[in-house]
Order: C-alpha cells, then structure tokens, then sequence
C-alpha cells in the first residue's frame, strides 16, 4: 500500500514553475531520499506533503485518502526541521509531551505514552534537560520522539544533518535510519547531498527543475543513470563529446576532439550521430605501459590531489582534454604518479555510457547541476 502518494502536482509562485507534474507513491514503511541541486523544487514538495503549501494542480493522498485542503496537524506527518525546531524553554519531557498536550489526551496516556517513546529512542534518563544541554544527536532524537508521541507515522526531513559537522553527520545517518526503520515510520528525506542519499535511502528520487529525473534504489541510481544529469549529479564522472563512426554488433567507435577514438558496446546509436561518452572517475586506471585492447590513451598528469584512502588525477590528453581518474590506494602498494609524468589512460568499453547529445549543449546540461 502507497502511504503517501502525488499525481500530477504541480506548484508555481508567480511566474516560477516550482514542481511540475509530480507523480510519486512512496511505500508503507518505506525511506525515499529525494535528492537534487539548490532550487531543484526539494522543499517544495516537501511542505506539499506535509501541508504547509497547498498545489496548484494535482493530488495529494496519505494512507489512501486525499489530503487535499487537510491542516497539516490532521496528516499524521512530522515535518523536522534542519535544527529539530525543539523548543528551548521545554525539558525533554516538556517538548515530546507536547503533541498529546495539544490534542487534550487525558493525563494518564500523556505520561505512558512520552514515557514509553523516550525509552524507545534511549532518552529516559535525559527527561529533564534542555534542548541547549543535549548532543546534536540527542536533539535529533528528542524531534522524532516528539513526532512518534503525537502520532505520526510519515516522517518528512528537510536537510535534517545540513547545519552539522561532517563526523557527526555520518554518525547520526546511520543513528537516525536504524531509529526509524525499528518504529516502521514512512521517511521522506530532503538534501543535496548524495552520499547521505545513498547511504541511507531505500529509494532515491532525483529531483531537477521541478521535475523527476530519475527514481530507483540506491545501486540503481548509481549504476544506470539514465541521463548527463543524473550520472553526473550523483558520483561524477569524465564526459565526451563525440560522433559515431563505425558500429557492428560487437559495439561502436565514437570519435572524440583531436581525432582521438574511444570503443563503446553500446549499438543503438546511428553512424555519423553525435553523442557524449560518460566514464566514471573509478572506472578510469593510470599505468606506464599500453594495455591490450581498446581506450588507451597518451596523456600527462597536471594535478594529483589526496582524497581519504584514494588519490585523485587530472590527466591532460593529447587532445586538451582532462580526464579525472580516482585510484584506490590499497594497502600503500599503489603506484603513485606525480605532476608532469606521463600516463596511458585506460578504461573497458563497458564502462562507458553512450547519450544523446543533449539540445542545450554539454556543459549547460552539466552546469545545471
């Protein structure tokens, strides 16, 4: 069953198409991250769902029902905001009673219930402390017990770890999604940041100028961009711009600037098409010596930067091309190349992704990012 469903949503302010025929089901029990650029239509549709913002056109159901017109507080969401909106002069207790409160439940299932849920997320001690005397983690629990004791069971998450630090955000990723998925809560998670999309999400929805790019799990998403954008959006890649020359059912050769050739197995594109290769920066291998087959190609190393357990190359081609290559360092034993050296570049014809050429132009469809 859908717990939350849009068709057709389409939201405008003044002459700016925010959301633009939105059609989403998202699963009973389920995490969808929807992830996008700044001014992507995230927020948006987020206040949608949880009704703060009504849609110009299209639909809106939760467990089933339409929702359309509903007050926010009859939707049975949390929406939680980048810094938890926890009120400061409210102990713990205070703050998750608040919901119950509100409603006028009667005394006695007000105490079970806010004692039961801050046991639930391992707060009972902290009962009496101020939002300004927990952790960064521990107001992240307090906000979600908070919505659990006033009975939600949709979670809505806008950039909820965007104003932490990096160490933290990890931690409280991985913190937040177990709390969630052991109380069977339906998580719609906002951000622009697309490792916490594929860390955490059971499906991620990339959002682009108010329309849906792409949806699929984490490893789909990843693994089979359907588009420049997405590939380009969610991990990055090397991208050419070339002309298919010769095809046969082996795969096809694309010429690329300088008269330079680079062998693909995709056979759907014409002879004499224009086209862009995308190569992720993983899938690109630096060596010394020509390997045999096809995408070995001269270049010379401008920069080598350190990047965690891997180095990152710029590789300068014979044609003025850079290609950006990220090796593994594994164990120390990797070769490491310097500034100046000259390298082949090499990559399979597999891991190379064939599209069209896209009607504004490479680097606009990249710059949209």
């Amino acid at each position: 069953m859908s717990m939350v469903k849009l068709v057709n949503v389409t939201k405008r302010f003044g002459k700016i198409v925010a959301l633009r025929g939105i059609n989403l089901s998202i699963g009973d029990g389920e995490y969808v991250c929807v992830l996008g650029p700044t001014g992507a239509g995230k927020t948006t549709l987020l206040r949608i769902i949880a009704g703060l913002l009504e849609p110009d056109e299209g639909e809106i159901y939760i467990g089933g029902k339409k929702v359309n017109g509903v007050p926010p507080e009859r939707r049975s969401a949390v929406y939680m905001f980048q810094n938890f909106a926890l009120f400061p002069h409210m102990n713990v207790w205070e703050n998750v009673s608040f919901g119950p409160v509100i409603k006028e439940w009667d005394s006695e299932k007000i105490r079970n219930v806010t004692s039961e849920v801050l046991e639930m997320v391992r707060l009972g001690e902290r009962r009496d402390a101020y939002p300004n005397e927990l952790s960064g983690g521990m107001q992240q629990r307090v906000a979600l017990a908070r919505g659990i004791a006033a009975g939600a069971r949709i979670l809505l998450l806008d950039e909820p770890f965007g104003a932490l630090d990096a160490r933290l955000r990890v931690n409280l990723r991985t913190q937040l999604r177990s709390l969630i998925k052991d109380q069977g809560l339906t998580t719609i998670h906002v951000t622009h940041d697309q490792e916490e999309a594929l860390m955490v999400a059971d499906r991620v929805v990339i959002l682009r100028e108010g329309r849906i790019e792409q949806i699929g799990s984490p490893q789909e998403i990843y693994n089979n961009p359907q588009s420049i954008f997405a590939m380009s959006f969610v991990g990055g890649a090397n991208f050419f711009d070339g002309v298919v020359y010769k095809s046969d059912s082996s795969g096809s050769t694309i010429e690329i600037r300088g008269g330079l050739s680079i062998r693909v197995l995709d056979t759907t594109k014409k002879i004499g098409e224009r086209v862009v290769i995308a190569i992720r920066r993983e899938d690109v291998s630096l060596g010394k010596s020509r390997r045999r087959g096809f995408n070995n190609l001269l270049g010379e190393v401008v920069d080598a930067m350190f990047v965690g357990g891997s180095i990152e190359y710029v590789v300068k081609l014979e044609n003025d091309v850079s290609v950006s290559s990220r090796i593994l360092l594994e164990g120390g034993d990797s070769r490491i190349f310097r500034r100046g050296e000259i390298v082949i570049v090499s990559f399979h014809p597999s891991e190379c992704r064939v599209f069209q050429y896209p009607e504004r132009g490479l680097l606009k469809e990249i710059e949209a990012i």
